[in-house]
């Protein structure tokens, strides 16, 4: 049965050290598997879209996702482990915000379109290309595995005001956008 992790907020050490690669080898420990469970678990709880290891303290490379859009099934409930992004082009800036960093909304600028390759929870290997919303989660998950919070990197970070940045800081607050 999953077990709901307690989420990190700002200031603590854990989210600002770049996390660890996993062993391939790790994948087939039941505690390991236990655990992307757990933060599946804690992502929905949350309610969230994405949510990183270093963000429920531990510090190692792989975050959770699920968009929860059944038009692109490749943005649904999936594990990247190892992840590296091998294409990046176009930039879009939009509201962003964080479970570790709630309350609070930005403006951050990302890649429109990225290529993700990463392991899944068996190992396996996989790519996603992915765009808009998709793409920009990916890439707040991948800089919590570098120790990058969104607000190092949001112009005119600002608490949640406007219905616009309410609705966006507790979608956001729900998950990475």
């Amino acid at each position: 049965m999953p077990y709901l992790r307690e989420i990190l907020t700002e200031g603590h050490p854990t989210l600002r050290k770049v996390a660890k690669k996993v062993d391939p080898a790790d994948l087939g420990d039941p505690i390991f598997q236990q655990l992307i469970d757990d933060m599946f678990a804690t992502m929905y709880d949350a309610p969230g879209i994405g949510l990183a290891a270093p963000q429920i303290g531990i510090g190692k490379r792989f975050f959770t996702v699920d968009l929860q859009d059944d038009e692109k099934p490749e943005a649904g409930a999936r594990v990247f482990i190892n992840p590296k992004f091998t294409l990046w082009e176009g930039e879009i800036e939009a509201i962003e915000g964080c479970l570790s960093v709630p309350g609070m909304v930005g403006d951050v600028t990302r890649f429109g379109r990225i290529v993700c390759v990463a392991l899944d929870r068996r190992g396996k290997r996989f790519s996603v290309d992915a765009g808009g919303l998709f793409a920009r989660c990916l890439q707040h998950e991948m800089d919590h595995l570098d120790g990058i919070l969104y607000i190092d990197k949001a112009k005119d970070l600002r608490p949640a005001r406007t219905d616009e940045e309410v609705a966006e800081a507790e979608a956001v607050a729900a998950g990475a956008r």
